[in-house]
């Protein structure tokens, strides 16, 4: 009997089965300046920059780490898409840049047509709140790399900037200071070390009472996005520089834009972690050294400031429902 590709473990009818099933979601993000459909092999978007004078691209490439471990065990998959558009949403939009695109990388065992329909789903819901258009992507069935409900996302999201506004921190001054912006938790980050710590003495479908919430629910929170936020602040204040808050926590996300010479001082003491992070500490036996340079702590967002833009950045926080502090300082 002769070997065919789909005894190889890599199904095409299902592949195809798959593309029409993201069509209608990938459709539901495009806007005028989309020139292609879902399934060429390159996706065309036209640029118009009739209110740019000197336009930048900015692009930035992630994936959401052992999260999807999280989403697989559950069986819920329309989540992950957002936590990954979110995620590269906000790296290019503390740089100063609004998204374009977005394209994604979806790689599997074994196809699941449905399964791939809900993390483009995920996706999609971001795609749409970001004003990002979902252009295209690539899916690969790979036996034997992956096992069979296992799977692996990343994206590459693609944005614009005005040069003269782009935000690189070369502005920030000793005695700046430094505003936190709340997270919804984890994020997308230190997921490897909270499986290893948690799951240890807790199932997913477990009940926390110091989470008010199951375990699962409470790691699969949405990695918020910061852009609707930064935009509206850069156009009422100065900002200095701003950082994601992501794998490296607070201190080694914000140096990345400090410049050289200068430094930051945080003041630890201003805020209370949310539980899922006294959780972990307290589980896992874990120094408060270790905690903070793993995790967020709390802040998704840092903003730099001159003190005397405090008042004014703190009101529109509040106008917009994010709950901002004052964090640090550059010394």
């Amino acid at each position: 009997m002769s070997e065919t590709y789909k005894k190889a473990g890599v199904d095409i009818s299902a592949g195809d089965k798959a593309v029409q099933k993201i069509k209608k979601l990938a459709k539901s993000t495009f806007n005028k300046n989309v020139l292609s459909d879902i399934g060429l092999f390159g996706g065309f978007y036209e640029l118009n920059l009739s209110n740019y004078k000197n336009p930048v691209l900015v692009s930035s490439v992630d994936g959401v780490g052992t999260k999807l471990k999280i989403a697989i065990e559950k069986n819920i998959h329309n989540t992950i898409g957002q936590d990954l558009v979110n995620h590269c949403v906000n790296d290019i939009a503390v740089c100063g840049a609004e998204p374009l695109f977005f394209l994604d990388y979806f790689a599997t065992g074994k196809l699941n047509p449905d399964v791939a329909e809900k993390i483009v789903e995920g996706f999609a819901i971001a795609c749409r709140e970001n004003n990002c258009a979902l252009i295209g992507g690539e899916t690969a069935e790979m036996p034997g790399l992956y096992s069979e409900s296992d799977y692996d996302i990343a994206g590459t999201i693609v944005g614009i900037v005005e040069k003269t506004k782009i935000i690189d921190g070369s502005k920030i001054k000793p005695k700046d200071i430094i505003i936190g912006v709340a997270s919804n938790g984890l994020h997308t980050n230190g997921y490897s070390l909270v499986r290893k710590v948690l799951l240890k003495k807790y199932n997913l479908d477990d009940f926390i009472p110091e989470l008010n919430n199951h375990l699962w629910k409470e790691l699969l929170r949405v990695h918020k996005s910061y852009l609707s936020l930064i935009k509206t602040l850069k156009e009422e204040i100065e900002i200095k520089g701003l950082a994601h808050i992501t794998g490296g926590g607070i201190v080694s996300n914000t140096m990345r834009i400090i410049p050289d010479g200068l430094k930051i001082n945080i003041f630890w003491g201003n805020w209370t972690p949310p539980q899922i992070f006294q959780l972990i500490k307290k589980v896992g036996d874990l120094r408060i050294s270790e905690m903070r340079k793993v995790f967020n702590m709390g802040i998704g967002l840092c903003i730099i400031i001159s003190p005397k833009d405090e008042r004014k950045l703190f009101d529109l926080c509040h106008l917009m429902n994010e709950h901002a502090l004052l964090i640090g300082e550059v010394v």
